[in-house]
């Protein structure tokens, strides 16, 4: 592909021209087959120094001028780099022809505009974007490209295992050693897992305390569990991080990715499906696809749910809390239900815990107040005149501390105009010990309402004497499991008696859970207990057939 400037005189009418233009620029005439010869060229292309036989000229220029001399209408564009390492220079060029006049026919204008700097600021940028810029290593973004480009390369060959790590306790560790400790403490961690990997892994750093990786394995699960192993081991001793010793351990989850499958992103999906189990159980989880069968599910009835609470498609039942001493309905336990899209009821214990997962049990806790006073004032109108009974709201632990609920309460109080008095919040003994401080404000904010408020599951958690002392609880919930059986066993009776007479201390009334049998009752009258909820007295009910039975005992005591 020889360059030779012999055999023709410059053409005189562009040289002047070229020579003026602030970009290399050269005249040419194509020779085909990739050959061409050079007429003219400004000082700037020949600052370029490519050699008179043309034997380094980018091959990307050499196709545009062939292209250029089959289509002589058009210019052609192109790109091609000179030079290699960090001399290399990023061109970006056009050639197209010359306006035909004397001298002229056959010349193309070849053009060259230096990109590098901007070439260098795009490589930069991508970098970023597909880097974690604290310890260096790819992103998730980068992550997932290149274990793309890996399986591209391979091909059909051995699988892969894309194994998800997520670092316990770091938010705490973080809070107390301080965000730049907890950096170090990642950099750290980086190191270690890098060093214990092979040849070929890829490592990323996929989110604040969550690193994937990726490596070949020939062994099925047994190559996965030797690689858990190492890494397990990468936690075998403390972390220095400047004069502390901090402790760190970790939790694995894995999915193995068949050869021939290369969808990197339903992989890493995979992983977390088994990462979130091995949180739970302590251990390396492999990916199974009943699991992550389980999970669509689980999603499907979030989204669902969701669109139920948006919509006003759940509903209240109520389960009657009868007064042990006089027989009558003292009031009601107001329960969510749930009919999904086609008609079927999801159980509590299946949409409760994925509202509570999902954050959508702050919305169904608000829904559930304000639907409990509005069925209490339209109770009230159907009846003539107020009716004598109190509706029992649960406030989950993760609406208490993320919500307003003091501020629903009292919106949901004066939006239908009835007393506090006739509203009872229910909070978990787990959720009021949880974080005492939090719940005596938000317990005093309830009380200045005038609503009640109940412990439930008592005697299920660890709770404070100190701090139940201090807390505003009017009613203490006896736990069903203290009640089942309680005639045939001693030690729960006296459960149930030392509960009812630490309540009685304090100022409290109780009422005993899932009572089941007439004996039950009798016994726990006979302990003193206040009021008492079960299948013995009524199962839950629609709002109009909790409103007559509410009248019926009023005729006729129910216990």
């Amino acid at each position: 592909m020889p360059i030779d400037r012999t055999g023709e005189d410059r053409p005189s009418l562009f040289v002047g021209w070229i020579d003026a233009l602030p970009v290399p620029a050269a005249l040419v005439r194509p020779l085909g087959r990739g050959n061409f010869r050079l007429h003219a060229s400004n000082a700037a292309f020949d600052r370029l120094k490519l050699s008179p036989a043309g034997v380094d000229a980018p091959i990307e220029m050499l196709r545009a001028i062939e292209r250029a001399a089959k289509h002589a209408d058009e210019a052609q564009e192109f790109s091609c780099q000179l030079g290699d390492g960090p001399a290399a220079r990023d061109l970006r060029g056009s050639i197209g022809p010359l306006p035909t006049e004397a001298g002229n026919e056959g010349l193309f204008l070849l053009t060259l505009i230096d990109r590098t700097q901007e070439m260098m600021t795009e490589r930069n940028l991508r970098r970023e974007l597909v880097s974690d810029s604290l310890t260096g290593l790819p992103n998730r973004a980068g992550f997932e490209e290149l274990v793309e480009q890996r399986t591209a390369a391979e091909g059909a060959g051995a699988d892969h295992a894309i194994l998800l790590l997520d670092l316990a306790r770091f938010s705490r560790i973080n809070e107390h050693i301080g965000p730049m400790a907890g950096d170090e403490l990642i950099i750290t961690v980086a190191r270690r897992l890098k060093s214990s990997l092979r040849s070929g892994d890829i490592l990323a750093r996929t989110g604040g305390d969550e690193f994937a990786i990726s490596s070949r394995v020939t062994g099925g699960r047994a190559d996965v569990r030797e690689m858990a192993r190492r890494i397990r081991g990468c936690f075998d001793h403390p972390f220095r991080i400047g004069e502390l010793k901090v402790s760190v351990d970790c939790a694995l989850g894995c999915a193995i990715q068949p050869a021939a499958d290369t969808d990197v992103a339903d992989q890493i999906r995979h992983a977390q499906i088994a990462l979130k189990r091995a949180k739970q159980t302590d251990r390396i989880e492999i990916y199974e696809p009943e699991a992550a069968m389980l999970s669509d599910n689980r999603f499907g009835l979030e989204t669902e749910l969701r669109n139920a609470i948006e919509e006003d498609r759940l509903h209240l039942a109520f389960q009657p809390l009868i007064e042990m001493s006089s027989g009558r309905v003292a009031g009601f336990e107001a329960l969510a239900r749930w009919d999904n899209s086609n008609g079927h009821s999801v159980s509590p214990a299946e949409f409760i815990p994925i509202a509570e997962d999902s954050g959508l049990i702050v919305p169904l806790g608000q829904w559930a107040i304000g639907k409990a006073a509005a069925t209490l004032a339209e109770w009230d109108g159907q009846n003539g005149t107020i009716v004598d009974a109190y509706f029992s709201v649960n406030v989950s632990a993760i609406q208490l501390v993320r919500d307003d609920v003091a501020g629903v309460v009292r919106e949901a109080l004066e939006k239908h105009r009835i007393g506090g008095e006739r509203l009872m919040i229910e909070l978990t003994e787990s959720a009021i010990i949880g974080d005492p401080d939090l719940a005596l404000s938000v317990l005093s904010q309830l009380k200045a309402l005038h609503a009640r408020v109940a412990m439930d599951d008592f005697g299920t958690g660890y709770s404070n004497l100190a701090y139940l002392q201090r807390l505003p609880i009017d009613v203490l919930k006896i736990d069903r499991s203290f009640v089942e059986h309680m005639v045939d066993d001693r030690d729960k009776v006296a459960i149930v008696r030392t509960i009812q007479s630490l309540a009685e201390v304090l100022g409290m009334r109780t009422t005993a859970e899932g009572v089941e049998t007439t004996d039950q009752a009798r016994l726990l009258s006979a302990l003193g207990c206040d009021f008492g909820q079960g299948f013995l007295f009524a199962r839950p009910m629609d709002s109009k057939a909790a409103l007559d039975y509410w009248r019926q005992s009023l005729v006729r005591p129910i216990f």
